[in-house]
């Protein structure tokens, strides 16, 4: 029987759904993290069998701990909660969006994490997964690609996944004696309602969720501190 425990924050839509789905039908016990209990329950209720809910703002310490406290071992993290106010560059972007992004995308992922330590401590292949982007890449900001344009904007996102990454490599060299495994994501981008220019997209979210569930369930010899698009390629930082 596969006793296996994961938390996938903003769980009640987009990709993170997708990735909790996954999970699920790997036969884990997955915490389906939601701010909208409502919201959270339904979720839970269109996943199925092996769906918990699991109450949690990522930018409420209260509601955190609360969490925290629901669950006693965990096996994989995934912090996929996050947000993208405008599409503005930054010359246009105000300090209060700036702090409001951070708040969910950075601050928010270091909250979780180490509130869950301790029941990640308990597992014996602790797997830490951490949604960026891809235009969080400073050398894709900085050279031609056929990712996305330079200079296109949604200067607080794309900063606050910058800053995501370099925690992303800070955790994995901190944790790497205990046997965690910590990388990023870039899910490419995907039909959600993140931003408008997401909203537009044609990409499926359950195609970046693949993605995800191979670095939740990565094994003994697999990577860590390493930044991944959804296919499995390296992305330079």
């Amino acid at each position: 029987m596969n006793k296996r425990t994961a938390l996938v924050t903003g769980a009640n839509k987009g990709i993170g759904n997708h990735i909790a789905r996954l999970l699920a039908a790997e036969g884990l016990t997955v915490y389906v993290g939601s701010r909208d209990p409502g919201r959270g329950q339904r979720a839970v209720e269109e996943i199925g069998a092996g769906a918990r809910l699991l109450v949690l703002d990522v930018t409420d310490p209260d509601s955190i701990t609360q969490a925290a406290a629901q669950v006693d071992r965990l096996d994989v993290l995934v912090n996929n909660a996050g947000i993208s106010p405008s599409l503005a560059p930054p010359t246009d972007t105000g300090v209060e969006e700036y702090r409001r992004t951070y708040e969910t995308n950075v601050f928010g992922v270091v909250a979780v994490t180490n509130a869950f330590l301790p029941a990640l401590r308990r597992s014996p292949r602790p797997r830490i997964v951490n949604i960026s982007s891809g235009t969080a890449s400073l050398t894709w900001s900085t050279t031609p690609n056929s990712q996305f344009t330079p200079g296109s904007g949604a200067a607080a996102y794309r900063s606050s996944k910058a800053a995501l990454n370099a925690l992303t490599v800070l955790y994995a060299q901190t944790l790497a004696e205990d046997g965690f495994k910590v990388n990023a994501l870039a899910p490419g981008l995907r039909a959600t309602d993140l931003n408008p220019r997401a909203a537009a997209a044609g990409g499926d979210p359950a195609e970046a969720a693949q993605g995800a569930l191979r670095l939740a369930l990565l094994l003994d010899d697999g990577p860590t501190g390493g930044f991944f698009s959804w296919d499995g390629t390296p992305v330079p930082w």
